[in-house]
C-alpha cells in the first residue's frame, strides 16, 4: 500500500506543474572571473588530515570554476607535482609555495604570504 501524502515535503522537495511554459531559474550566474591584477591570492603550507605531509595551497581567487582549474593546472605542472583543485582551492602536493608565489606574480597575480 503506498504512502499517504500529507503535505508537499512528503513528496521529498519536487513540486510539478502543468503549465507547460514555465522555466526554472536558479538564479545563479555564471560567475566573472576578476583580472589577474585585481586578484589577491593567499599561499598557505598546510598539514593537516594529510598524514603528516606538507601541501601548498593557493586560496582567495575569484572566478569561475574553468579559470581555476586552468590555474591550478599551469601551476601543478610549472612545479612538476600533483595536486588537486576543490572547494575553490588549488592544492600542490608538498612545500612549493616560494615557487608558486613566484610563478603567480609572474603571471601578473597579487599575491600574500600566509603563515611561518
Amino acid at each position: 500500500m503506498a504512502k499517504k501524502l500529507t503535505s508537499l515535503n512528503d513528496l521529498g522537495g519536487f513540486v510539478f506543474s502543468t503549465n507547460k511554459d514555465f522555466e526554472f531559474d536558479t538564479n545563479e550566474s555564471p560567475e566573472e572571473t576578476l583580472e589577474r591584477g585585481k586578484q589577491l591570492l593567499e599561499v598557505h603550507l598546510d598539514k593537516k588530515n594529510r598524514g603528516g605531509k606538507v601541501a601548498t595551497v593557493i586560496k582567495g581567487f575569484e572566478g569561475n570554476e574553468d579559470d581555476l582549474k586552468a590555474l591550478g593546472k599551469m601551476l601543478k605542472t610549472k612545479c612538476g607535482v600533483g595536486g588537486a583543485v576543490k572547494d575553490g582551492e588549488i592544492i600542490i602536493q608538498g612545500n612549493f609555495r616560494d615557487k608558486v608565489m613566484e610563478i603567480l606574480k609572474v603571471e601578473g597575480y597579487n599575491v600574500k604570504r600566509v603563515g611561518g
